[in-house]
């Protein structure tokens, strides 16, 4: 079995080495044949070609053939759509170049360069939908509401539902939105999966060399309760709750030190950390590779994810809680996030935030450190980890049960 994977991403991005690239190795790993199509800022301008063949022979050995197109950011809507004809005119290329047997798009402007290619050259689509795009757009004030990108989007999208043979989701909310069919399959009888954000659980939870005590002290935080959060600052994740929330930590017990690990410029959050009087002693706030994750998590005690409570959350699956449970770290979350609230509750590994107010943040600090004083905590939230999110138990498995159905014929 052949696939390519359409991504409108590069593969110098985080998202794409630890939510594309992973999974693609998994099923490379079980005899699949797996092409991947990416799409490179400045490519290929800003590339050496000394980098260019370093990831084409990386990926070579993980068993991914690769191939690069350009993106255009700017104008917007020209620009996406000329990228979405220049995908998809590649992809029919290569199905008939290399017998290609599936589509499988990443997301709906993928996915619309597949459904082009599949009329020009024929193959079956896999719609990996991962959210509300659209609604996501609009949530994190890219788009105006109704607006036409918005209005674009939701015809692709819904075109796109009905083309596909297959589709992933992230959330079992999103399952119930998208399809009105039961359990794994839509009304159609095509195969649905629900695949959230997953990770290496053995690369988070047993870090050799990184003994926690060895970490901290060389962080200087030695006797410090550690708060720690990872990922993006603005959008839809509340940078300004956050810097309240890790302020409000602080003013709880003056030991504690906030450690933010973000892609995002680290003044937006350092500067709203000093005005809330947080000393540069009490916090670090750094840019991180993906790499580097798993050592800075072994220093933390409490971990925080702050993401705007609305529509289009209720599809999305934080990478963050996946690495944060397979460090054996308690999280807080708030409410309204795709599958979380009952995940958390059920399995008993963190706290959910009802409001974002100063008191609310104390008693959740606080009951998070009730939590900490069960001794298999930390156990319970690797457990947890591995049942939910980890790469090969679930993730793995879940794509390639996928790739049988629809090649068995479901949805025909």
């Amino acid at each position: 079995m052949r696939t390519l994977y359409l991504c409108y991403f590069g593969v110098r991005e985080p998202l794409v080495q630890t939510q594309v690239i992973p999974y693609l190795q998994q099923l490379s790993q079980q005899g699949i044949d797996v092409r991947l199509l990416t799409f490179e800022p400045d490519w290929p301008r800003s590339w050496a070609s000394a980098e260019v063949e370093e990831w084409r022979a990386k990926l070579a050995a993980w068993g991914i053939g690769w191939q690069a197109l350009p993106y255009h950011k700017w104008p917007s809507l020209p620009a996406t759509m000329y990228d979405i004809a220049a995908g998809a005119w590649v992809a029919a290329r290569l199905i008939r170049r290399e017998q290609i047997d599936l589509l499988h798009a990443r997301s709906i402007f993928a996915g619309a360069m597949g459904a082009l290619a599949k009329r020009l050259s024929g193959g079956r689509l896999l719609l990996d939908i991962r959210g509300f795009v659209p609604e996501e757009y609009v949530d994190a004030g890219i788009w105006p509401k109704d607006g036409l990108h918005f209005r674009l989007a939701k015809a692709v999208e819904r075109r796109l539902l009905k083309e596909a043979a297959g589709f992933v989701v992230l959330t079992e909310q999103a399952r119930r939105v998208f399809f009105s069919g039961r359990g794994d399959t839509d009304e159609r009888g095509r195969p649905i999966e629900v695949i959230p954000c997953c990770v290496d659980s053995e690369r988070f939870g047993a870090v050799d060399g990184w003994a926690r005590e060895d970490v901290r002290r060389e962080l200087g935080l030695s006797g410090r309760r550690v708060v720690v959060y990872v990922g993006a600052l603005g959008g839809w994740y509340l940078t300004d709750e956050l810097a309240e929330m890790l302020a409000a930590a602080h003013a709880q017990d003056a030991a504690t030190f906030a450690l933010v690990l973000t892609q995002s410029r680290a003044e937006v959050m350092a500067s709203r950390l000093q005005a809330l009087g947080l000393a540069p002693q009490d916090y670090l706030v750094r840019q991180v590779t993906p790499a580097e994750i798993p050592r800075y998590l072994k220093a933390a005690d409490v971990a925080l994810s702050l993401i705007k409570p609305c529509y289009s959350k209720l599809a999305s699956s934080p990478t963050k809680i996946a690495e944060y449970l397979a460090s054996g770290l308690p999280v807080i979350s708030n409410a309204g996030i795709g599958d979380l609230d009952e995940l958390i509750t059920s399995e008993r590994v963190g706290v959910i935030l009802k409001e974002f107010t100063t008191a609310a943040y104390q008693a959740a600090l606080r009951e998070a450190e009730l939590l900490q004083q069960q001794p298999d905590l930390a156990a319970r939230c690797r457990a947890a980890a591995l049942k939910h999110f980890d790469l090969a138990a679930v993730g793995g498995v879940r794509y390639r049960r996928l790739y049988k159905r629809m090649f068995e014929g479901a949805g025909e």
